[in-house]
């Protein structure tokens, strides 16, 4: 089976920001070359195609292949060292404090801690939802994640972690438990009171993306309903936080959302309760020296009294390692 590195050293990837060296690899990605291959294709002379060869070379990317000799003539192929390559490189903030990157389900109080945190850390954010803030956090595209994943056992985050992470050398801390339910214009005009009530046809939904753990757990909440999704007007509009959620309904162009209750009192909106769900944090062990400031602030009380600020937030776990074997 053919391969693709991933190639995550800026200098590599400042080098491949040439068009010239990309071609070139490129060619050597499909089929071994020789210079006098390369430049008769790429129409410039030898000496050129060399130039950028070494440079790639010297790089890792690109090696020879075979060496033909015919009579006095010795043919020299170069050939890529993977089918295909993945860029990825993460520029952060040149600083004094270190900076982290948090990746998974958005969240409130992750806001508030950054914020308080500021003197000490640059924190991040990059909210994709859940699952795939797990899997930035296993390609290392960021050093701490957040997640309410709910699996079928009744378990919260641990399998995930599991799954993704078999290997371990990872931890679970419960930042603290959240009331979510539905977020609804002041006064509710439509008077939506349930699940099912999203499919009624003059209510207009504004869902959360794919992979976050409030889109699965409505996702399973109208498989469990029968309810078929594209019943729900607005199901296919999708946001990637609470607050953008709550704010599109906050405008008029929204009746309802799945959300948080703090997003709802913050844009002064209804809110029906519907579950409480723990909210954890995801780090590998590795990256627990640079993250102690984070850790070290969800224990003290100056944490509580952010989070008592907040509708819906319960501290009695908040700072709890989660075991798991």
């Amino acid at each position: 089976m053919k391969t693709v590195q991933t190639v995550q050293s800026f200098d590599k990837i400042k080098l491949l920001a040439d068009s010239r060296r990309m071609d070139i690899l490129r060619l050597l990605m499909a089929t071994p070359a020789t210079l006098t291959q390369l430049a008769r294709t790429l129409k410039q002379s030898p000496a050129w195609v060399r130039h950028h060869i070494l440079a790639l070379e010297s790089a890792d990317l690109v090696e020879i292949s075979e060496t033909k000799r015919t009579g006095k003539v010795t043919e020299i192929f170069y050939r890529s060292k993977a089918d295909a390559y993945l860029l990825q490189e993460i520029v952060l903030p040149k600083s004094k404090k270190p900076s982290v990157i948090f990746s998974g389900s958005h969240d409130i109080a992750i806001e508030g801690i950054a914020e308080h945190l500021t003197k000490h850390m640059n924190i991040l954010s990059l909210p994709v939802g859940s699952l795939d803030g797990l899997v930035n956090l296993r390609l290392g595209v960021c050093q701490i994640s957040g997640s309410h994943l709910l699996d079928e056992s009744g378990e919260y985050n641990t399998p995930f972690v599991k799954h993704l992470f078999p290997e371990g050398n990872m931890e679970i801390v419960t930042l603290a438990y959240r009331t979510q339910g539905l977020i609804l214009t002041k006064g509710n005009p439509k008077g939506i009171k349930k699940i099912t009530d999203l499919a009624r046809d003059n209510v207009r939904f504004v869902n959360r993306n794919a992979g976050s753990g409030t889109r699965l757990w409505l996702d399973a909440e109208l498989r469990k309903q029968k309810i078929p999704a594209e019943k729900i007007i607005g199901y296919e509009h999708s946001v990637k936080t609470h607050s953008e959620a709550a704010s599109l309904i906050e405008a008029g162009k929204a009746d309802v959302s799945l959300g948080l209750q703090a997003a709802a009192h913050q844009h002064g909106l209804d809110f029906i309760p519907l579950f409480e769900e723990r909210y954890d944090l995801i780090l590998p062990r590795e990256q627990e020296e640079t993250l102690n400031p984070l850790l070290d602030y969800i224990q003290t009380a100056d944490f509580r009294q952010l989070l008592s600020s907040l509708s819906g937030y319960s501290t009695a776990h908040s700072g709890e390692q989660i075991h798991f074997d």
